[in-house]
């Protein structure tokens, strides 16, 4: 990936250096501190259960509005335009429906687990457990592995830099930041540092809406759009023969994120397990539903104020909207952070930037407490105990601690070689679904259907880890050309039918101490 021949002026200066500094180090520095609360296992990961509705909510949204969200979205809005809105509708409307019926989230609460493979074992046993956490782990390490390549572009286009060896240094600054923290105050410095990092993004992203108008014309912005995207740039059903535009399938694609964005993946629900009673879960999905909505909507929007800048400088134009050719998917998400590098002033744009590296941190932080609990809980401890061993609550710290730091330093090898060859967004979609397809499966007919077998959960993970064939270097390697969305809902429906079928041929023939559970109007 280079960017040599792209202008990256900036009006980034010393001062927003000085900002951006101080920031990092006073967060830190609270992180580091909190640690003090973090001296148990259910404390380290899902903070003693003792999660209220503002600080969970905030932490939920907090979370979700990473740096990397912000970089896939307006990519997503520079080359969807403003039909990609569908996406943050439906976002948000499938988590107002999770909020208002408990939809899965309530139920793992009842059951006081505090990672989704715990399910798996208390209700298919511990196989579908160890197999279900190590696919979990696969997925959210291999989405994870490009945050660190998307905040490296951010970092170039907003700050100006052109040397690869400073931006490398500055990230791998970040990434050990991150593992200082997180590694020894677990969910609770997660939690309150993901509270002021919502705060700081959300007040600089609404103040560079507001410039970005003022700067471009909303007349200008919308007449942009139309003359270059067309209908596909705002009717998202819309998908014309050259692949622009989204599609029909894409959209019920969206539908099936969105559920598993909000109720299915793993960083998210562990706030549901965090939170101090059902009510407060209930509270953290329907007031987050407002919060999906608006993550998404203003990186979207500053994704087509970019498109709309770049279409009117020459230079730029020729780089990232060159005629007749597809640009690559590491190029158009150098647009934003040239964008507000050059209309944003000075100080503004330390505060924005301060701001991004924060939100970085607070997504990195999150999963890799997530991702490094899951391994410990859900793959390590439940093979320990095939051989009769079993880890004491102070060897589980140490265990997840460790794994947060190689996790950490994968991450940091991955995200530089992976060759992206779709929009980040569109990787994560489909990352995620290697584990979200089976999952899925699992939860719906594991918590609503008590038919469902050990045997069923099986065919439904194995069938859902074949999501890895929508990732373009894999299709390239295979030899295959489809669009992300269409593996995923094919595989998202086998997975579905295979759990289904193989329970109804392959039922379990004793119940366990979960169908005891249901029996007694436990999930009632």
């Amino acid at each position: 990936m280079s960017f040599d021949n792209i202008d990256v002026s900036t009006n980034f200066s010393g001062y927003d250096w000085i900002l951006v500094v101080a920031y990092l180090v006073l967060i830190v520095g609270v992180g580091v501190y909190i640690r003090r609360y973090a001296r148990s296992v259910s404390n380290f990961i899902v903070a003693g259960r003792a999660l209220r509705p503002c600080l969970a909510i905030a932490t939920m949204i907090g979370t979700e509005m990473g740096l990397v969200t912000v970089m896939y979205a307006s990519q997503k809005g520079f080359t969807g335009g403003f039909a990609a809105f569908h996406i943050a509708l439906i976002a948000s409307i499938v988590t107002l429906v999770v909020g208002l019926t408990g939809f899965i989230v309530v139920p793992l609460r009842r059951l006081k687990v505090m990672t989704i493979p715990e399910f798996y074992e208390m209700r298919f046993g511990r196989g579908v457990r160890i197999l279900g956490g190590t696919i979990l782990v696969f997925a959210g390490v291999l989405c994870m592995g490009l945050y660190l390549k998307a905040g490296s572009i951010f970092v170039m286009g907003i700050t100006g830099m052109s040397s690869d060896t400073n931006l490398k240094i500055i990230i791998t600054v970040l990434v050990a930041l991150v593992l200082l923290y997180t590694t020894l105050g677990g969910m609770v410095s997660v939690v309150i540092l993901d509270y002021i990092q919502f705060l700081v993004l959300s007040f600089s992203l609404i103040i560079t809406v507001f410039i970005s108008i003022r700067h471009l014309g909303w007349s200008n912005i919308i007449n942009t759009v139309a003359e270059f995207k067309g209908q596909a740039g705002f009717d998202p059903f819309v998908k014309d023969g050259a692949g622009e535009g989204f599609g029909l399938n894409y959209v019920l694609w969206m539908i099936y994120m969105g559920l598993l964005c909000s109720a299915i993946w793993q960083t998210a629900v562990i706030r549901a397990c965090a939170a101090d009673s059902i009510k407060t879960v209930k509270k953290l999905y329907t007031f987050s539903s407002i919060g999906f909505l608006i993550r998404f909507l203003i990186p979207y929007f500053l994704g087509i104020c970019a498109f709309v800048f770049i279409t009117k400088n020459t230079d730029l134009k020729s780089i990232f909207l060159p005629e007749g050719v597809k640009v690559d998917s590491d190029i158009s998400m150098m647009a934003l952070p040239i964008f507000l590098g050059q209309i944003l002033p000075a100080g503004l744009i330390g505060l924005v930037t301060a701001g991004m590296l924060a939100a970085l941190m607070s997504t990195n932080d999150s999963y890799l407490l997530c991702w490094s609990s899951v391994l410990t809980q859900d793959v390590v401890a439940p093979i320990l105990s095939l051989f009769k061993k079993d880890l004491s609550d102070k060897a589980r710290l140490v265990l997840t601690r460790i794994f947060i730091i190689g996790i950490g330093i994968f991450i940091l090898i991955w995200g530089l070689w992976y060759p992206l060859g779709q929009d980040l967004w569109d990787y994560m979609a489909i990352g995620g679904a290697i584990y979200g397809a089976g999952a899925f499966s699992l939860l719906v007919f594991g918590l609503y259907w008590k038919r469902t077998s050990r045997i069923g959960a099986y065919l439904g993970l194995i069938a859902g880890f074949c999501c890895i064939f929508g990732l373009t270097p894999v299709q390239k390697l295979i030899g295959i050309n489809q669009p992300a969305e269409n593996v995923g809902l094919v595989v998202l429906i086998a997975s579905t039918a295979l759990t289904f079928f193989g329970s109804l041929l392959f039922p379990d023939r004793k119940t366990n101490s979960y169908h005891e559970r249901m029996k007694n109007g436990f999930l009632d």
